[in-house]
């Protein structure tokens, strides 16, 4: 099945082949709105400045923050075996993130688009041994060009949403043809494996998911006793991953319960920073005073919104917060990550919609280590109860904490998949050492 192109991909490699002017508007667009980085534009169309190192590359790709993010001990693994690896994604956020959290030697790149001469270009030059995809990113010109060459290709923490799944069950010939030029598919839970099953795929198995296995999140020492200085022994609660419609949520949450606890600070860390600015709107516009962190500023005692809207700071609120809203559940987005929150001892509460993280929402809220919300009224009084009661509060973090340890493994697990694949660097390391030493003796 594998060297059976459908015609849906042949026709999306024509139309694309002929898409350059129009890949290239969109970048230009992008870059006004922030959302692309001048300098490195090349490499969206495959160029790089970067020399491909010699011996073995693992190209690991990602396409946003929150895979880079539950893939980075999996390449602490692969990096322990002396192997070169390249990281791609595809925003600017995920850059930044990859400049401050990838180990040494690790290479970031921005994924090319997916027309066919920008990834006949990118592959020219990083000439990758292995290729692991991460959770669901699966654009047809990277998969196929990749496999053509003889690339080994593994999903890696793979998810099929149900959304997704309905929608790929309409093109059964495409999805099929795409996975099965995957060699394995390491799934993240047993539904998922499933749906890769019915959808095509030849070879899956359920290695569970990586984001459990991520260490929490670091903060800086300076900025945490900064902010914890800043804040003083004032009540905090913070809401996390915030999307549009939250904020106004919880800052009607913060106006109902100021009076009952004087001092309330609320830190609202938006899912993408540049809302930072609208948020303070919001605040403004309901004559409460507020302060942004990206201006470079600290509450200070008459701060009643706090709005964290920068990057890769979360390690610090979750340690000065001990009541934490997962954004992304009050809205229909899916629920954002609760792990980092639930590490760092948080009490955690959160809306309805958390199919994103259906699993280990469904173990917290089990175990009594969140609590769901599912409007702006039970949110109050579940915060309000929490900031009345230490005691609940830290049962309920410690009970979150015990919840995550049956989810753990993933890693391991993972490693095991991908053991026959990196052992051969291995091998051909040795052999051509061996070849290299006799060379060295036969001129000798």
């Amino acid at each position: 099945m594998a060297d059976r192109v459908p015609l849906t991909l042949q026709i999306y490699r024509l139309l694309t082949a002929v898409s350059a002017p129009i890949a290239d508007i969109i970048l230009n667009r992008r870059l006004k709105r922030g959302r692309e980085l001048a300098a490195r534009l090349p490499e969206r169309r495959g160029e790089s400045s970067v020399a491909r190192p010699e011996g073995p590359l693992v190209w690991l790709h990602g396409a946003s923050v929150g895979e880079m993010l539950s893939v980075l001990p999996l390449i602490d693994r692969i990096r322990a075996r002396d192997v070169t690896v390249l990281v791609t994604a595809g925003t600017v956020t995920a850059a930044e993130l990859a400049q401050r959290r990838l180990p040494p030697g690790v290479i970031h790149q921005f994924a090319p688009i997916d027309l066919p001469q920008y990834v006949a270009r990118f592959l020219d030059h990083w000439r990758p041994n292995l290729g692991l995809f991460v959770e669901s990113d699966l654009w047809p010109s990277r998969i196929m060009a990749s496999a053509e060459r003889g690339i080994p290709l593994i999903l890696v923490n793979g998810r099929v949403s149900e959304r997704s799944f309905q929608r790929w069950r309409r093109l059964p010939r495409t999805i099929g043809a795409l996975l099965s030029r995957f060699d394995l598919c390491l799934a993240q839970s047993a539904q998922d494996a499933a749906r890769y099953a019915d959808l095509g795929a030849p070879r899956y198995v359920t290695t569970g998911n990586l984001k459990h296995d991520a260490p929490a999140p670091p903060a800086d020492v300076t900025k945490l006793q900064q902010l914890q200085s800043a804040i003083g022994p004032r009540p905090v609660i913070a809401a996390a991953s915030t999307h549009p419609g939250e904020d106004i949520e919880l800052i009607d949450v913060h106006r109902r319960l100021k009076n009952s606890f004087p001092g309330l600070l609320t830190i609202l860390v938006p899912r993408h920073p540049e809302r930072g600015a609208s948020i303070a709107g919001i605040a403004r516009g309901v004559g409460l005073k507020f302060a942004q962190r990206s201006l470079g500023e600290l509450p200070d005692r008459d701060t009643e919104i706090y709005v964290a809207d920068t990057l890769g700071e979360l390690g610090v609120i979750y340690r000065i917060a001990p009541i934490v809203f997962i954004g992304g559940s009050l809205v229909e987005h899916g629920g954002q990550n609760p792990i980092e929150a639930a590490k760092l001892g948080a009490a955690i509460v959160h809306g309805p919609h958390v199919w994103n993280f259906a699993e280990v929402y469904a173990a917290l809220d089990a175990a009594g280590g969140a609590e769901m919300v599912a409007d702006t009224g039970k949110l109050t009084v579940r915060i309000g109860a929490w900031l009345k009661d230490a005691e609940a509060r830290k049962n309920v973090a410690q009970t979150g904490l015990r919840a995550m340890e049956p989810l753990t493994g993933a890693l391991e697990r993972t490693v095991a998949a991908l053991d026959p694949y990196l052992m051969q660097f291995g091998l051909e390391r040795r052999v051509g050492e061996a070849i290299n030493q006799a060379n060295s003796a036969d001129h000798a």
